[in-house]
């Protein structure tokens, strides 16, 4: 299979379109990471994603749709402290988790009653989903397990010859997933964190739980169950206040002559004296844009990367310490 990569515009939407009413599919941009698509109705299509992408069929998927889709045709019920929080930060990085009409295929929750829906708020995005008129089944447009991918080129090293369309909208902003939220109980619990943080939705609903997956449970969203995010080298993580350690490491591995790097933020990798580094940012926002950027950068030239845990450890950052920690832990 050839696989083209499109800028986006009437031409390349009328092609996605066909190939998603086809029963195929396509990776498109969001402004978190690029997403695999494919009809949410269509069983077959969206069983593809899980062959394409080696994903275990008990991950569930996230349905996206435009921010003027009824989203009461594909779920239940819709919590009035759902709807404020729509309201807050829809369209955006936030997917909501509620009781499904199983109007869907059951493959995008894998069997379960419950359906995650996202509104991605990129441009690009917004077009395609309004363009295709369904709802549609998306995760990370990536191999299994593997960084998740924030260009256009990144979805091409993982899925040449696997997909025939990539949508390119340029490098995702946002950089990390979405936080998921439960909304099938009395209080909206967070299942998986992102840029939208805790305090941020409990300022809108009240209050706010984080869950915490127990044994055998059925899990309701993507990116808690399995091994997420690792780059194609070796890596060790080291804490903020063991960094004398990660830096004592680094020039170890490299007087023995091993091609490592040292992937930090911009102030200790002003204090490393390191000559390989990976500097992902400055702000809580920067890393979370470009942790994944500097990963994939990372495995092209590196044999091992030893990535030290930003001081900051609050807000943003438990989304992205979550999958610092399981690239790199």
């Amino acid at each position: 299979m050839n696989t083209e990569i499109l800028t986006i515009d009437d031409k390349s939407l009328m092609l996605a379109e066909k190939i998603i009413k086809g029963g195929g599919v396509v990776a498109f941009p969001t402004e978190t990471v690029y997403g695999l698509a494919a009809n949410a109705y269509d069983t077959a299509a969206v069983e593809s994603i899980f062959a394409i992408k080696g994903r275990p069929n008990d991950n569930p998927l996230i349905v996206h749709v435009h921010e003027e889709y009824d989203i009461s045709s594909l779920v239940s019920y819709i919590p009035e402290y759902a709807k404020l929080l729509a309201k807050a930060f829809l369209p955006g990085p936030l997917t909501m988790v509620y009781k499904s009409r199983c109007t869907v295929s059951t493959a995008v929750s894998c069997g379960g009653d419950t359906l995650a829906i996202r509104i991605p708020s990129h441009e690009g995005a917004q077009r395609f989903l309004k363009h295709v008129g369904l709802p549609i089944a998306a995760p990370s447009a990536n191999v299994s397990k593997h960084v998740s991918p924030v260009t256009a080129i990144h979805v091409f090293d993982d899925l040449n010859g696997k997909i025939p369309l990539i949508l390119d909208g340029g490098k995702c902003s946002g950089g990390i997933e979405s936080t998921v939220l439960d909304c099938t109980g009395e209080v909206p619990c967070v299942l998986r964190s992102g840029l939208v943080t805790r305090d941020m939705i409990a300022a809108v609903a009240g209050s706010c739980d984080e869950y915490v997956l127990k044994d055998g449970e059925r899990v309701r969203s993507p990116g808690i169950k399995y091994k997420h995010y690792s780059p194609k080298c070796q890596t060790a993580l080291f804490d903020y206040d063991d960094r004398q350690s990660a830096f004592s490491l680094y020039k170890e591995k490299e007087n023995a002559g091993v091609k490592v790097w040292l992937m930090c933020d911009s102030g200790v990798a002003d204090e490393s004296g390191c000559a390989n580094v990976l500097d992902f940012g400055e702000t809580e926002y920067e890393i979370a844009a470009n942790l994944y950027d500097k990963l994939r950068e990372g495995e092209q030239v590196a044999e091992l990367i030893i990535a030290v845990a930003p001081k900051k450890q609050d807000g943003v950052m438990v989304g992205v310490m979550n999958r610092l920690k399981k690239a790199c832990g």
